[in-house]
């Protein structure tokens, strides 16, 4: 027996020992699976398959982020006559990664304790599609990866003996994805225990607040509970509310009728009036939490369920656009999607977590899930840090909703109540989207360009929550480009008009259609700035800027392996454009930032131009260098000098959108030393209100390496992100350093990944090296379930720079 195995059978026995006085019992079970992705595996559900030779994973596990890439094939390569910068190929889309499928297995002997009880296995997700056989049987899968489910195993474990639970997962062909998914079991995996008779169904909470207001709030609790019990005619159940300190601030216990003929049943439990409720809102994200318990008739517990939820107003209006608890909020955002960088698609919460961290500090609020649902860890992190979400069901409503087996028309049926009812009690879900780049294809069933799709859809989302707005987000193909006409059709059916790029429409639509509210649900980075400032700001809901994180996938041709138009690369470094929106998401915090423009130019991509310039934050230029430069900046005026001499002072022109926070300096002549940008503003006179500097950096001396997680918990799953830096001798980041590093990890961790910013680069993100790319790279560690000390050492090939050896700990 192997120590994974060990551990999971520890865990279950502990947990399970606790089952009849405390209800329902939930065991992960990521850790210890054995995979295979060989070519062809035939019969590997079979009990007894031979795994020898599979490795041992834990979950989440994204299996193609170690495959190597894929390069074009000669026929796609540029021939003599037609030469050709970047290459597309079949598999540019999804991160040059071939298609295939991956094996999982978990053993494990189900406890005595176990007889009698209900038992589920619960999956999050499996990417793409996905079957799963226990024993030898199919029981369960999946043709829609980003949502998840659970099957029923009571009466098809065996006692006694170890029981095989096998999953195949399969990434689809090329075009069953527009971007890189990923593939495997990539969120957590779960077997889930209850009483066999009486029990809460499948997501059964809805917590909503209808009352919202500051001096009192009405919480309303409904439960779908199954009772299956013969002659049964009553539930108990007993409410708790909690605050967001932990007091319990209601307890309540009622009967409820059982109805044989509606079973499983939906209860209204309660409905409870807080006094001066402490309101979720971006800037204080406080949470309450409910719990809802079976009980029996001396007051134990059969079966519970809970569930943190935010008590918080929300609004929509052409007049104003959203309002939280009162409050006009712009949303600032980001569409994205799903994967993680290094570590691929899969979800772990850490990576996540870092990832909303610094997307909160350069002043976002917002995330659009584009195009899918996410894990239900990161709902939770934005409820806990105060982001705004909307919620995305589907890309295109055809073959590109990312399914593959089956057709789009034969899931949503079913996708949509497993969708609201997991979300519609995040507090961070203001909005329900349906779609992605819609109402351009006649195609779509019923051929009306989306309208009959919506008006079939829209209703089940109601059904399970109407507390929130639904809407669709607009192709910019499909209306030319004069403004003065009428809106889409599928425009004038959602409750939100979501307008990809095309936000030099909301004007006339709006006056066209008063009753019309508009959302950017799309935002290019080229267009920075002029699509922020040219909305009505004090109208609109705000926007969401496309793929600001760089990503694999959607590449625009070899080499580069993804995304590359962000403000932030892959590894998370911030890039200069990032600093330019900081000045107007966060225009009450003085700014002024250097980058210096480099080289860039057009690029097309759904009929709009997403084409970058290059920037950088570097003074090591050739002798005799002459660079234009941008100072972005939220201040007045802005002085650049050169070795302490004055290039100029400019006045920030906030009255034209396509300039505004963003001052261009043509033919600045470099000279070694350094280059400084004042800012001030006219209130404060003569003294600077912030600065920025760049100073030429000497030779590369060593390596740095930075932890970013202080209480790196012992639990399997937690991350520690370190940063390596090359710098100086005074310490100064050297971003033309180069060299290959080689990682090694002694104690209870190992390395989950290795990045750079470089998204042409033919290293993969798994191993135990990394060459640097702009002075840095970033190596993530993943702790086990044993704390200890945990010893990094990171050795350049470059025998100028001195290695580094970083001490660390996780904790219990």
């Amino acid at each position: 027996m192997n120590k994974p195995f060990i551990s999971l059978l520890a865990a279950m026995v502990l947990t399970c020992a606790a089952a009849a006085a405390t209800g329902r019992v939930t065991v992960n079970l990521n850790r210890g699976w054995l995979f295979s992705s060989a070519d062809s595996i035939a019969g590997a559900e079979a009990p007894a398959f031979d795994t020898s030779g599979w490795a041992t994973v834990n979950l989440p596990h994204d299996f193609q982020i170690s495959q190597p890439w894929v390069a074009p094939s000669p026929d796609e390569m540029p021939d003599s006559d037609n030469p050709v910068a970047n290459v597309k190929s079949r598999l540019s889309s999804r991160g040059f990664k071939e298609m295939g499928s991956g094996w999982y297995r978990l053993e494990f002997t189900p406890e005595e304790e176990w007889r009698g009880r209900r038992a589920l296995l619960d999956f999050e997700g499996i990417m793409l599609v996905g079957d799963v056989w226990l024993n030898g049987e199919h029981i369960g899968g999946t043709d829609y990866g980003y949502l998840g489910f659970e099957t029923d195993i009571t009466d098809r474990l065996v006692y006694g003996k170890k029981n095989v639970i096998a999953v195949k997962a399969d990434t689809g062909k090329p075009e069953n994805s527009r971007w890189y998914t990923g593939g495997g079991l990539y969120r957590d995996v779960n077997l889930i225990l209850t009483d066999p008779e009486t029990y809460c169904t499948r997501h059964p909470l809805y917590i909503t607040a209808p009352v919202a207001e500051a001096e009192e709030a009405t919480v309303v609790v409904r439960a779908e509970i199954s009772d299956n019990r013969q002659g049964a005619e009553a539930t108990n159940v007993r409410l708790s509310i909690y605050d967001p300190e932990g007091n319990r601030v209601h307890s309540s216990t009622k009967s409820l009728p059982v109805i044989a003929r509606q079973n499983p049943m939906e209860y209204a439990v309660d409905t409870v009036t807080v006094a001066t409720p402490h309101r979720w809102s971006t800037s204080d994200p406080a949470l309450y939490r409910a719990e809802v318990e079976i009980i029996d008739g001396e007051g134990n517990v059969i079966d519970n369920a809970s569930s943190p939820f935010g008590i918080r107003k929300i609004e929509f209006s052409p007049e104003f656009g959203f309002k939280l608890n009162g409050e006009k909020v712009l949303l600032k955002g980001i569409a994205n999607h799903h994967t993680l960088g290094a570590l691929g698609a899969a979800a772990f919460p850490a990576a996540i977590e870092k990832r909303l961290k610094l997307l909160k500090e350069f002043g976002f609020n917002h995330v659009r899930s584009s195009h899918n649902p996410y894990s239900e860890s990161f709902l939770a992190l934005c409820d806990r840090y105060g982001i705004l979400v909307v919620d995305e069901l589907y890309d295109k409503w055809l073959t590109q909703y990312a399914g593959g087996r089956k057709p789009w028309d034969e899931m949503w049926q079913h996708d949509i109540p497993e969708w609201v009812k997991r979300d519609r009690n995040h507090p961070c879900v203001i909005m329900w989207s349906l779609g992605n780049e819609l109402q351009i294809t006649y195609d779509i069933p019923h051929h009306d360009f989306g309208v009959t799709p919506y008006r079939m859809q829209k209703p089940l989302v109601d059904r399970y929550d109407m507390t929130r707005p639904v809407t669709v987000a607009m192709h910019p193909h499909g209306r030319g480009f004069d403004l003065d006409t009428e809106p889409w059709p599928l425009a004038l059916e959602t409750d939100i008009a979501s307008y990809n790029y095309r936000y030099m429409f909301f004007p006339n639509d709006g006056r066209r259609h008063p009753e019309m509210i508009f959302y950017q649900s799309e935002a290019n980075a080229s267009g920075m700035g002029p699509n922020f400032f040219e909305m009505d700001l004090d109208r609109v809901t705000g926007l969401a800027y496309w793929g600001m994180i760089d990503y694999l996938g959607e590449s625009n041709g070899w080499p580069e392996k993804g995304w590359k138009h962000g403000a932030f690369d892959i590894s998370l470094e911030p890039k200069p454009a990032a600093w330019f929106l900081r000045s107007y998401f966060i225009p009450d915090e003085p700014l002024v930032r250097i980058a210096i423009i480099g080289a860039g130019g057009s690029q097309q991509w759904n009929g709009i131009d997403v084409g970058t310039t290059e920037m950088a934050e570097t003074w090591n230029l050739p002798a005799g260098a002459t660079v234009d430069i941008y100072t972005y900046t939220n201040a007045d005026e802005v002085e650049l000098r050169v070795n302490g001499k004055t290039v100029g002072r400019k006045r920030n022109d906030t009255a034209d959108p396509k300039s505004r926070n963003r001052i261009k300096w043509e033919n600045v002549h470099y000279s070694p030393g350094k280059i400084e940008a004042l800012a001030y503003n006219v209130s404060s006179g003569t003294k600077p209100v912030t600065s920025h500097t760049i100073e030429t950096t000497g030779k590369a001396k060593k390596i740095t390496a930075t932890p970013d997680n202080n209480a790196w918990k012992a639990d399997g799953n937690d991350l520690q992100h370190v940063r390596i830096a090359a710098v100086d001798s005074k310490g100064r980041q050297v971003r033309e350093a180069a060299s290959n590093l080689h990682l090694s990890v002694e104690g209870p961790a190992e390395i989950a990944g290795v990045i750079n910013g470089d998204i042409r680069s033919d290293e993969l993100s798994t191993g135990d090296s990394r060459s640097l790319f702009n002075g840095t790279a970033t190596v993530i560690l993943r702790s086990t379930p044993a704390s200890g000390k945990v010893k990094l050492t990171v050795t350049p090939d470059n025998r100028s720079l001195r290695p580094v050896t970083l001490q660390l700990e996780t904790i219990d």
